[in-house]
């Protein structure tokens, strides 16, 4: 496999809301250079009208990162998308896919798959601002429409405003009854749905997202789709990123050790701090790290009790990383 025989879709992180922060995705950046990673999802009105600074700030080492995008108005998703690209983004997705109450309050999420037309409104206002891919995050039905028609027709409708790239949460969502946590977990999950689309829209860039949790589950599922996106299990187990490059990129890069891979986020750390970001708000994404491992136990105890302390910085984590050493029968890192 080279380089260049891949798509930026080959495997992904999934946004996923208070987890993939500008400190988690510097983090999973230092892990693999090939992976795409994904902002949480963003209300496309507290980008227009609030913080744009505040909510799109992101390190240059984070490319290729993508901007996911809440909303369902087309010109404040417009508007939102050209601010996105201005700032640097490399794809602006809409989110279609999210149960929660709160984003079917504001009518979008996965209730927005209920309206095709309006979601392919949205993706013609925003490409038409903007020269990075719009794409769109859904999921396979909505409570009782999860027909394969209904899939069927959402896809056929939106992919002809323009977008090529759609990324399927293989289970449907239930807008009523259960928690956000509950329709990532109880809704059973049809990766043949998702190859079926594949076969019916071939010239479509499709990624499976939905229970993955290992890079051979993700290299059976690429032989037929065109790309995985992981959510928990690369949160949760962070070093199962630094094998990514190597064997669905083709990229023989020397793959860190976790000590080694902690330790360049450094220069990040210190100027975060420097710039009043607390060493908690950093380190509660690295605390997966030694999951597993001999020390990891310690690893996360030093950090979650050193790091929200005030004035802690880089030292507490190299008193975490000396933690995992200390334990009996711990790997040398």
């Amino acid at each position: 496999m080279t380089l260049t025989a891949t798509n930026p879709w080959r495997f992904c992180v999934a946004p996923m809301m208070d987890w993939t922060t500008p400190a988690c995705r510097y983090f999973h950046r230092q892990a693999s250079r090939h992976a795409r990673l994904y902002t949480e999802m963003i209300n496309a009105g507290a980008i227009v009208h609030g913080d744009a600074e505040r909510h799109l700030r992101f390190d240059a080492a984070e490319h290729p990162v993508a901007l996911q995008l809440g909303g369902a108005e087309p010109q404040l998703l417009a508007q939102a998308a050209s601010i996105g690209a201005a700032f640097g983004y490399d794809e602006i997705n809409l989110n279609c896919g999210c149960p929660s109450d709160r984003v079917q309050e504001g009518r979008f999420g996965a209730c927005l798959m209920l309206e095709p037309q309006r979601v392919a409104d949205c993706v013609q206002a925003m490409r038409e601002v903007c020269t990075i891919p719009v794409t769109v995050k859904c999921r396979i039905g909505v409570d009782d429409s999860a027909d394969y028609a209904f899939l069927q027709r959402f896809v056929d409708i939106v992919s002809t405003a323009g977008a090529s790239t759609f990324i399927v949460h293989a289970r449907k969502a239930w807008l009523n009854g259960l928690s956000p946590k509950q329709n990532r977990e109880v809704p059973p999950l049809s990766y043949p749905t998702v190859l079926r689309l594949k076969q019916d829209f071939p010239q479509l860039t499709l990624v499976l997202n939905g229970g993955l949790s290992t890079l051979d589950q993700c290299e059976a599922q690429l032989e037929q789709l065109d790309g995985v996106m992981l959510g928990r299990a690369a949160y949760d187990d962070p070093y199962l990123l630094t094998a990514v490059d190597a064997r669905l990129f083709g990229d023989r890069t020397a793959r860190p050790s976790r000590a080694q891979l902690l330790r360049r986020m450094q220069p990040y750390v210190e100027r975060e701090l420097a710039a009043g970001t607390s060493l908690a708000r950093i380190t509660r994404h690295v605390l997966g790290l030694y999951r597993g491992e001999p020390g990891g136990r310690a690893f996360r105890r030093v950090l979650s009790e050193q790091a929200p302390r005030a004035g802690a910085g880089w030292p507490v984590i190299e008193t975490a990383l000396a933690a995992t050493l200390a334990t009996p029968h711990a790997a040398a890192a």
